[in-house]
């Protein structure tokens, strides 16, 4: 009985770290890396996925990543991709714009990006791409934190 319960244990162990390992390397079949932002469709049946390690957007300098997906979560190779992040004019505030500088990963469609986001508050993140796969944009609403 006892040989039971170690090997129940070490096999949810596994199990466990395995479900975690959300920040290997992406691949193809497996393209997001860290925890999810926000994600939407970008068109041409794509999905655009934000993700960074924290799962959060953040005040300040940060690493996030970008993944575009078919309806079965693959990775798509889009060629060229564009990050901004965008704060409409408030009041006496001009509008302001943080653009992101995206690195392609070895998986196509995959990016990593680095962003500084200036204050807290309410964002846009302004996605566009334009490659093999036609050409989309979207825009997600997002907090920095």
């Amino acid at each position: 009985m006892r040989k039971i319960v170690i090997i129940a244990a070490v096999i949810s162990l596994a199990a466990f770290a395995a479900a975690c390992g959300s920040g290997a390397k992406p691949a193809a079949g497996n393209p997001i890396k860290g925890q999810v932002i926000k994600s939407g469709p970008i068109g041409n049946g794509l999905t655009v996925t934000l993700s960074s390690e924290s799962g959060k957007l953040k005040n300040g300098q940060q690493d996030l990543n970008i993944a575009f997906t078919d309806a079965g979560g693959k990775a798509v190779d889009v060629g060229a991709a564009s990050l901004n992040f965008h704060m409409p004019e408030m009041g006496s505030m001009a509008a302001m714009n943080e653009p992101a500088t995206l690195t392609t990963t070895g998986t196509p469609g995959v990016y990593d990006g680095k962003v500084r986001i200036s204050m807290l508050g309410d964002w846009q993140a302004q996605i566009a791409f334009e490659g093999p796969a036609g050409k989309g944009k979207t825009m997600l609403p997002l907090v920095a934190q």
